[in-house]
C-alpha cells in the first residue's frame, strides 16, 4: 500500500539546475578551475561539498576541510543570490496538479534533497504548504547515493519505506532510493535512470490512477 510520496527538489519541482551550473561556474572562473557543463552533470543530485570535492579531484586540486568549507559556502551565496530570480510559475508542468490529487487521495509528500536550501527555494515557488516534509541537506549527514535522507523523509512522514514512492531525476537520487528500499519514478532524462522502476518525460505525464496499476496498487 503507497502512502507517501517522496520528491526530490531540482530537476522534479523546478529546474534551479542552472542556477547551480553558474554559480559553480563562476566559484572556478574565480579559481582558475577548469569547468564545464560536462562535469556539471556529475553534480546532479549531489551534496554541495561533495560536489566542490568532484571539482577539486578533476583540476588535481587539493584544499583543506577549512578552504573546502569557505569555497562551498561562497558557490552557495552566488547560488542563493540567483535563487531571488524564482516565481510559482517555475514550479514545473503538472507538479502543482499532481500534488493536489495526492492530498485529495490523503497521500503524504515530502521533499528529500540533498540542497540546504529546499525551504527557501519551496517559498519562492509558495509550494512550501503542498508537502508534509522537508528533509533536506540538513536533514541528514550522508548525501545521495547514500540512503539516508530518504530513510529520514519516510520516517518523518509516518510511512514504512516500502510504503513511499520516490521521484527523481538523477542517477545518484535513483540508486539511494532502491538502497533504501523504495520503488523510483524517474523522471527526465529519462535515458540516463535506466534503474528506476517507471519512467516518465515529466510529472505533467503521471496520471495517478494508471500510475497505481502500472505498479500493481489497488485503486
Amino acid at each position: 500500500m503507497i502512502r507517501g510520496f517522496i520528491f526530490d527538489l531540482d530537476g522534479v519541482i523546478t529546474d534551479t539546475a542552472e542556477y547551480h551550473y553558474l554559480a559553480w561556474k563562476q566559484l572556478s572562473e574565480e579559481r582558475g578551475w577548469k569547468f564545464s557543463r560536462e562535469l556539471n552533470e556529475q553534480l546532479r543530485g549531489v551534496s554541495r561539498i561533495d560536489s566542490l570535492q568532484i571539482i577539486l579531484n578533476h583540476n588535481n586540486v587539493i584544499l583543506s576541510d577549512k578552504d573546502k568549507e569557505k569555497y562551498a559556502n561562497l558557490k552557495n551565496s552566488y547560488y542563493t543570490a540567483l535563487l531571488e530570480k524564482i516565481t510559482p510559475s517555475d514550479l514545473l508542468p503538472g507538479v502543482k496538479e499532481f500534488l493536489l490529487t495526492l492530498r485529495k487521495n490523503n497521500i503524504k509528500t515530502s521533499i528529500a534533497s540533498a540542497s540546504k536550501n529546499a525551504r527557501v527555494v519551496l517559498e519562492k515557488l509558495k509550494a512550501i504548504d503542498l508537502f508534509d516534509n522537508i528533509s533536506d541537506g540538513n536533514s541528514v549527514e550522508n548525501s545521495k547515493p547514500a540512503p539516508d535522507i530518504f530513510i529520514h523523509a519516510a520516517g518523518s512522514l509516518g510511512c514504512k519505506v516500502k510504503e513511499c514512492i520516490v521521484v527523481e531525476d538523477a542517477e545518484a537520487g535513483v540508486r539511494a532510493a532502491l538502497k533504501a528500499g523504495m520503488r523510483v519514478i524517474g523522471v527526465n532524462p529519462v535515458e540516463e535512470l535506466q534503474e528506476a522502476t517507471l519512467k516518465y518525460k515529466g510529472i505533467y505525464q503521471i496520471n495517478y490512477e494508471g500510475l497505481l496499476e502500472c505498479l500493481g496498487e489497488r485503486i
